[in-house]
């Protein structure tokens, strides 16, 4: 099944195909720089990484970030990043930025939303205050923060849920992506700000081909897959990552959202995925647990007290060629905030490496052998 297979904003370039997969290497192209996918974005929720200055995610050299619409609205606020001229010079970021629409927090934090057909009323989980979000405002919103890549507003659901109302999201969710297309193409420099479409359907196969199939009439620029990594059993979560995947053209952008796992986004990537966020890797990180090439290292245990070797003596970075175990540990167990700088720099600098290898794996041809590899080391566990 296909869409529209023009364009009219950025240009995804597909460079290589795994001849054993539907894995995939590629490019796209935007107004502040080129994104070479598989990705793994870090998330930037309030415009900065967790734990970390902006020197340290420079140094990491992401080729993207994600941050978010709903807690930029509340703080800073739109009026304040209308005044620095957006995000990227708010920041002090030069590369592209992601921006999810804050469906999300409607799903994450329902207590304080009410979702009516025309769009979510929520109250602020800061000072209370009652606001309203419609497809066309969190475009708003998203121009003003001058995201290179937007995220129309969706309803995500919960799990489990009745099929009538995972149907009733769906319905929802490509109402207001037809609206957000609309307003899109009517306000927006398309050719400076892209727009994703989310296909949701909750664990429903028939749901989510319907939803597929309604976005796809539509030109968005890429097209991601929400609603899933929110509590269904892991088969079923592998089950409608391979479907919906199935259902997606080839010649955009695939983005499945809050999947951080090395071993999950690695299968998704068999199945064809380009990009990925979660805040998973940083949030294991600032309690103690690290991702190192022979698997988990939990830093907080007396194993390493005495344990004057490098955290991980196959990575380059800074951490790794500067500090021992026994020194890690101790900073966390001091409750020093060196010990949350550096426990985020090595797992996004893992991260990072680790999309590397992927897409070197792909156009090699060996991306079966890295697939292997990790799932050796880390397919034991829930990380």
């Amino acid at each position: 099944m296909r869409g529209p297979s023009k364009c009219a904003t950025m240009e995804f370039k597909l460079i290589s195909q795994d001849k054993a997969s539907s894995a995939r290497t590629g490019e796209i192209v935007t107004t502040h720089g080129a994104i070479r996918t598989p990705v793994f974005m870090p998330v930037a929720t309030r415009g900065a990484v967790r734990a970390l200055s902006s020197r340290d995610v420079d140094e990491l050299d992401f080729d993207i970030i994600l941050s978010n619409t709903y807690h930029l609205y509340l703080r800073p606020g739109v009026d304040v990043l209308k005044q620095a001229g957006g995000l990227h010079n708010f920041m002090r970021f030069n590369k592209p930025i992601l921006t999810d629409s804050g469906g999300f927090q409607v799903f994450s934090l329902s207590e304080f939303c009410s979702v009516k057909d025309e769009g979510v009323e929520f109250r602020s989980h800061v000072d209370g205050s009652l606001h309203y979000f419609t497809p066309e405002s969190v475009l708003d919103i998203q121009k003003v923060i001058g995201s290179d890549i937007m995220m129309v507003l969706d309803q995500c659901t919960d799990y489990p849920i009745e099929e009538e109302r995972a149907r009733s999201a769906v319905d929802r969710t490509v109402e207001w992506a037809r609206a957000s297309c609309r307003y899109w193409n009517a306000a927006f420099d398309t050719g400076a700000q892209s727009l994703f479409a989310i296909v949701q359907g909750s664990v429903f196969g028939s749901l989510r081909r319907e939803c597929a199939e309604r976005l796809l009439e539509l030109p968005f620029s890429g097209v991601a897959v929400g609603g899933l990594s929110v509590g269904e059993p892991k088969d079923l979560y592998r089950e409608m990552t391979e479907f919906t995947l199935s259902l997606l053209p080839e010649d955009r952008p695939r983005y499945i959202m809050g999947v951080g796992s090395p071993v999950e986004i690695l299968y998704a990537i068999q199945q064809g995925t380009d990009m990925f966020d979660s805040v998973m890797p940083t949030r294991i990180a600032r309690n103690g647990t690290l991702f190192t090439s022979t698997g988990r290292v939990n830093i907080k245990s007396s194993a390493y007290e005495f344990d004057f070797n490098p955290l991980d003596e196959n990575c380059g970075c800074y951490v790794c060629r500067n500090f021992t175990r026994s020194y890690l540990r101790h900073l966390f167990r001091a409750g020093e905030i060196s010990a949350l700088i550096y426990n985020t720099y090595h797992n996004l600098y893992f991260m990072n490496a680790l999309m590397r290898e992927i897409r070197a794996g792909i156009a090699g041809n060996m991306f079966e052998s890295v697939y292997r590899k990790w799932e050796r080391i880390y397919g034991n566990g829930d990380i």
